[in-house]
């Protein structure tokens, strides 16, 4: 029988988020394959826990990925470890899991924190659509490529960002999308935790003085949804189409289709007389 490699959830700041299933799976884990070993050594300190550590960060993920295969081949249980939050997540880990799922080798996850969570949750902002971009790109062209990509979706958006490029990154989004609601979110669950919520604008206004500290989450609101037309306007599209040949409920059904509108309003107001 292989091993199986479990995909373990850590804290982002406050140990007290550790979850028993984490603790345990670490202490029977063969190998623990984490991002930073001298980190993660420091959290299993903190827990009493002894294991054997590899190191996997972005930087050697496709070699050491072969290592970890071989250990899980021979029958040893293998516990993969960010930084902080859940792996793979603009984190190492994705390539290994692949690698895994393409071998018939069990993946099985031990939920833990996020920082794209724990920020969406708190930000107020809606979060039954939203989206995930990570890191931006650091060329400017890039960036504000991507960010337009984004201009007319609904979706609220969630980005991480460096301390040092949130200004930059801000000033960017106000320019691409516009003066939207935001919410910058840093060392969450952390001591010195903080939440500004606000325009972007004024958002930016506030690292006027200094760029803020520590880990830092961006999530911005999504485009607004477009003005439905007057009922009207639909009826006289569809009365168009009905003109050039198509059948009423065809062109009902096609205009609202366009539009995002039920086809009945539209089809009953078509047939509708006078």
């Amino acid at each position: 029988m292989g091993g199986t490699l479990y995909v373990v959830g850590t804290p982002i700041g406050n140990l007290g988020d550790m979850t028993d299933r984490a603790r345990e799976t670490l202490r029977s884990a063969d190998l623990v394959a984490a991002e930073d070993t001298r980190r993660t050594g420091r959290l299993l300190q903190a827990f009493g826990i002894r294991a054997k550590l590899l190191s996997l960060f972005e930087g050697n993920e496709r070699e050491r990925t072969e290592r970890v295969l071989d250990a899980l081949r021979e029958g040893k249980d293998v516990a993969l470890v960010s930084d902080a939050g859940m792996p793979a997540i603009s984190d190492p880990g994705y390539r290994l899991v692949r690698a895994c799922v393409e071998d018939g080798i069990p993946v099985v996850v031990v939920p833990g924190p996020s920082a794209v969570i724990a920020a969406l949750v708190v930000s107020g902002l809606p979060t039954d659509r939203w989206v995930f971009e990570g890191f931006l790109p650091r060329r400017a062209g890039e960036r504000r490529a991507r960010l337009r990509a984004l201009r007319d979706d609904p979706r609220t958006v969630v980005l991480f960002e460096a301390p040092g490029r949130v200004a930059t990154l801000l000033r960017d989004v106000l320019v691409e999308l516009g003066d939207r609601r935001a919410v910058l979110a840093r060392e969450l669950t952390k001591l010195h935790e903080e939440v500004v919520r606000g325009r972007v604008s004024e958002i930016l206004a506030t690292l006027a003085d200094h760029e803020p500290k520590g880990e830092v989450v961006l999530v911005i609101e999504g485009a607004a949804e477009p003005a439905r037309p007057p009922i009207v306007e639909l009826v006289a599209e569809a009365r168009a189409l009905v003109e050039s040949g198509m059948r009423k409920r065809a062109a009902a059904t096609a205009v609202a289709r366009r539009h995002g509108v039920p086809a009945n309003e539209i089809y009953e107001a078509l047939v509708r007389p006078g």
